[in-house]
């Protein structure tokens, strides 16, 4: 037997990250692929479907399913197993997620691997042939990329998010769409129409967190009994894949609201009542103390004549934790008086807004958001997924990394009866919720926008020339 040098070893080693594909859905061992029987109809369904929805709970692998029929399809290569679609010329991808932070984290990582290490994701190194096209505006971040395809061209591979909004997936024609988390529906229905001249697919993978939703029921109960011949959907759960431990599915039931569970271990529509946060505020709460000019922040805004209310946060550079340090709650007050307050805590600090103050509540043609933005307020509007951002907030607060400062006791106050309803629909009831709302626009939106307090600019001095030259009107005098 030839035995290996530790440079082979090493060599080997680096081929195989940078194929990471190849170990997935393999004939033999504990992961064989006929234990996936639910993923393998997935990817054979695209054969026959136009849109498939693979609604499924967390820890299954959907992700990692979406990451591997796209690379199939950018790269030509399919496996000898394969019963799905088929491209057999370079095409024209968009991955999607929900902001640029989770489209970072999730869909950029499955597809190319760390922003240091590209090329060990789902997509082969060696089908990487430039650098990809970085994203301006949030570190490590990636746009586009060109990608070798079998037949000696090249896919071009593009990533969105959902936070751009309908408009951004205007335009032009896909071959291939893959919607990882789930996508409103009029950015979904946009993305559709992108892949008519093509004869293209939509592919889209999530737990399903908001319910019922209405992309939910486009697939469960579509109003066309036509939609059954384009749409397909299938549900998975943990008792579906063979490598979720017992005591990994245990730690994971003990801190995950009840109202969750189904969707989060049976890939079922969530629904229930009760309190959206579960959690002692001896948990979440902390002394108040000064924030650091070196930790950035971002403050939340929503809006309403009965009340008005913002929330400011402050991030620890080292540990990440998110601090709710300060906050805004007054009714029935002008624009004027809530700016006034706001600059109060720092005019440089960066805000994000209830989208609905673009358009809803206009005055004199002028919508809220320009209002406060012209009585001085730094304000980019919020991204309002309610679900989502719940389940945001919520994984933050049991990780410890959002705690709330106990002077904000009007947030404090709104939390303890923060709750949904009985009526099985699972629905939040809308009373005394601002800070709630605000909440989850700084941690959805607002965290993309934290900055650190810009440093004072020192005054120039004066000389006596200058000085005498300000008297006059030109060099005349």
């Amino acid at each position: 037997m030839k035995t290996l040098t530790p440079e082979a070893i090493a060599a080997e080693d680096r081929r195989r990250a940078r194929n990471k594909i190849a170990r997935f859905f393999p004939g033999e061992g504990s992961y064989r692929r006929d234990l996936y029987p639910k993923h393998l109809a997935f990817f054979a369904a695209g054969l026959k479907y136009k849109e498939r929805l693979f609604m499924a709970a967390n820890r299954v692998g959907k992700s990692e399913s979406g990451a591997f029929e796209v690379t199939c399809h950018l790269t030509g290569i399919y496996p000898d197993w394969w019963e799905g679609r088929r491209f057999s010329d370079p095409v024209e991808v968009w991955a999607c997620g929900t902001t640029t932070e989770t489209t970072r984290d999730i869909v950029q990582s499955k597809l190319f691997g760390p922003i240091n290490a590209i090329g060990t994701g789902m997509i082969p190194g060696d089908a990487i042939p430039t650098k990809p096209r970085s994203r301006a505006g949030v570190a490590d971040s990636l746009e586009s990329a060109w990608i070798k395809h079998a037949s000696g061209g090249f896919s071009q591979l593009a990533l969105k998010t959902y936070a751009q909004g309908r408009p951004s997936f205007e335009g032009t024609a896909k071959h291939v769409i893959w919607c990882d988390e789930e996508p409103p529906l009029d950015c979904y229905t946009e993305m559709l129409y992108r892949t008519v001249t093509t004869r293209g697919i939509i592919l889209t993978t999530f737990t399903p967190l908001l319910g019922r939703s209405d992309v939910v029921k486009s697939f469960l109960d579509p109003e066309n009994p036509d939609a059954e011949l384009y749409k397909w959907y299938i549900q998975a759960g943990w008792d579906d894949v063979p490598h979720i431990p017992e005591s990994e599915q245990q730690a994971i039931i003990a801190t995950t609201p009840p109202y969750q569970l189904d969707a989060r271990t049976k890939g079922t529509p969530s629904l229930g009542a009760g309190s959206i946060y579960p959690l002692p505020e001896s948990e979440i709460s902390c002394d108040p103390f000064p924030i650091p000019d070196s930790w950035p922040r971002a403050f939340a805004l929503d809006c309403g004549w009965n009340r008005t209310a913002a929330i400011w946060g402050a991030r620890d550079p080292g540990s990440g934790v998110i601090y709710l340090y300060s906050e805004h709650y007054q009714g029935q007050g002008e624009p004027a008086s809530h700016a006034q307050a706001i600059r109060g805590r720092g005019a440089w600090i960066p805000g994000v807004i209830d989208p609905a103050c673009l358009g809803s509540s206009q005055i004199d043609g002028r919508t809220l958001m320009d209002m406060y933005r012209n009585l001085g307020l730094v304000l980019e509007p919020a991204v309002n997924a309610v679900e989502a951002g719940i389940t945001e907030v919520w994984q933050l607060l049991i990780a410890g990394r959002l705690k709330v400062m106990s002077n904000c006791q009007n947030w404090f106050k709104e939390y303890r009866q923060y709750h949904r309803d009985d009526k099985g629909n699972g629905k939040i009831v809308k009373k005394d919720d601002h800070l709630q709302d605000a909440t989850r626009y700084l941690i959805v939106s607002g965290r993309e926008h934290m900055r650190v307090q810009p440093a004072p600019q020192k005054e120039k001095p004066v000389s006596a020339w200058a000085s005498a030259s300000s008297f006059s009107t030109g060099w005349m005098g």
